[in-house]
């Protein structure tokens, strides 16, 4: 298996714990000092990750890589996740588009962005009409 083969491995090893919820699987494959990029200020830290997986209120019934692709120490993925809102029964798709730098079989460094809108109108917690500014 090439560097690259693995480090695609990794990643959906990774992606996979948002349905499985499995901590010890994200620590292996998670850098405990990840840097993340996305929508706002850098955070880092892999708590932020497990914060972002066992998150109370929506779980992650399906997902769906829908291209992955690696380059060097980088991996490229969209994807789409089914969400449940645990409250009300709703379900949403919510697409995604992410690239992972990995080193030493874990992932150091993350960028992405995911439709939070889309997903929060699928749930019925945001009005179906136009929103005002």
């Amino acid at each position: 298996m090439t560097e690259q083969e693995r480090n695609v491995e990794v990643v959906r090893r990774y992606l996979r714990t948002f349905v499985t919820k499995d901590l010890a699987e994200l620590r292996a494959v998670v850098d405990e000092d990840v840097l993340i990029y996305g929508s706002g200020t850098p955070v880092r830290g892999r708590h932020h990750v497990e914060g972002a997986v066992t998150s109370p209120g929506l779980t992650v019934l399906d997902q769906e890589i829908v291209e992955i692709f690696a380059a060097g120490d980088r991996v490229v993925v969209s994807l789409a996740q089914t969400y449940r809102r645990d409250a009300t029964g709703a379900t949403a798709v919510q697409s995604a588009c992410k690239m992972y730098r990995l080193a030493g079989g874990r992932i150091v460094q993350f960028w992405g962005e995911q439709d939070l809108f889309g997903l929060l109108r699928g749930l019925g917690m945001l009005p179906d009409g136009p929103i005002r500014f």
